[in-house]
C-alpha cells in the first residue's frame, strides 16, 4: 500500500514516513500544498496523510475539496493542530475521511490507517484479508495457508497485500512498482520478477492444493486461485 504524507513541518513527515515504512507501507512525503495537489492528482496512491494548515497555494481543506471535486476518492486522514469542534467539521464536510488531532500515538495513526483501508475495501471488516483459504492478516503481517503460518517479509507483505485487494484483477508491473513501492526508490522490472517469485516460494510452491499467483504473459499477474 503507498501513502502519500503532505506535512510542512519536516520532522514530523519524516518521523511518519520512517514509521510507515518500517510497517510496510511505501510512504512519499511533500512539505507544501501545492506538492501535495499534484502528488495526488498524478500519482497512484491508496491513502493521503493530510495536514491542515501549509504552505503555498492550497491548505488541507482545499486539497480536499479540489479532490473531490476531480472525483478522486481516495481515503484523507487529516492532520492538524486545530482541535476545536468547528474545526473538525470542516474538514470532513469538505471530504476528509477522518480527522486526527496532533500530537497524537504512531499506534494510533496506524490503526486509523486500517479502519480507512478497511472502510474503503469492505473485504477487510476484520483486518484480514481472504482469497480461497489464503488468509494475510493485516496487524500481525502474516500470511496462513492450509492451518500454516508463513513468515513474511516486509516487502512480501506489502506485495501480497496489494495482489489480494485486487482479486482477478491482471496487474502489470508498472502498477505493482506504483502501490509497492516508494517514489525514491529505484526499482526495475526484474525486481518484481524477483519478488514476485519469493512470494511464490511461500504461498504457491510448498502446497498441493493448486497455486494463487498467476503470470499472465505480456501483461503481468493475476491473484487467482488454479487448482
Amino acid at each position: 500500500m503507498r501513502i502519500l504524507i503532505v506535512e510542512d513541518e519536516f520532522k514530523i513527515a519524516n518521523a511518519i514516513k520512517k514509521g510507515l515504512s518500517q510497517e510496510g507501507y511505501a510512504a512519499d512525503a511533500v512539505y507544501t500544498g501545492d506538492d501535495g495537489l499534484a502528488s495526488a492528482l498524478h500519482d497512484p496512491y491508496d491513502l493521503i496523510i493530510l495536514d491542515r494548515m501549509l504552505p503555498g497555494g492550497y491548505d488541507g481543506i482545499a486539497i480536499v475539496k479540489e479532490l473531490r471535486s476531480e472525483k478522486n476518492m481516495t481515503p484523507i486522514l487529516m492532520l492538524t493542530a486545530k482541535d476545536s469542534i468547528p474545526d473538525r467539521v470542516a474538514g470532513l464536510d469538505a471530504g476528509a475521511d477522518d480527522y486526527l488531532v496532533k500530537p497524537f500515538a504512531f499506534e494510533e495513526l496506524l490503526a486509523r490507517i486500517r479502519v480507512l483501508t478497511r472502510a474503503h475495501n469492505q473485504k477487510t471488516p476484520d483486518a484480514k484479508l481472504v482469497l480461497e483459504g489464503l488468509v494475510l492478516d493485516l496487524r500481525t503481517k502474516q500470511a496462513t495457508r492450509e492451518s500454516k503460518t508463513i513468515e513474511l517479509s516486509l516487502k512480501e507483505f506489502s506485495l501480497l497485500d496489494y495482489l489480494m485487494r485486487n482479486p482477478g484483477v491482471v496487474l502489470t508491473k508498472q502498477q505493482i512498482i506504483d502501490h509497492v513501492w516508494d517514489y525514491d526508490a529505484d526499482i526495475l522490472p526484474n525486481t518484481v520478477e524477483a519478488f514476485i517469485a519469493m512470494l511464490r516460494n511461500k504461498i504457491d510452491r510448498p502446497f498441493a492444493s493448486g497455486t494463487y499467483i498467476q503470470t499472465i504473459r505480456g501483461f503481468g499477474y493475476k491473484m487467482e486461485l488454479k487448482l
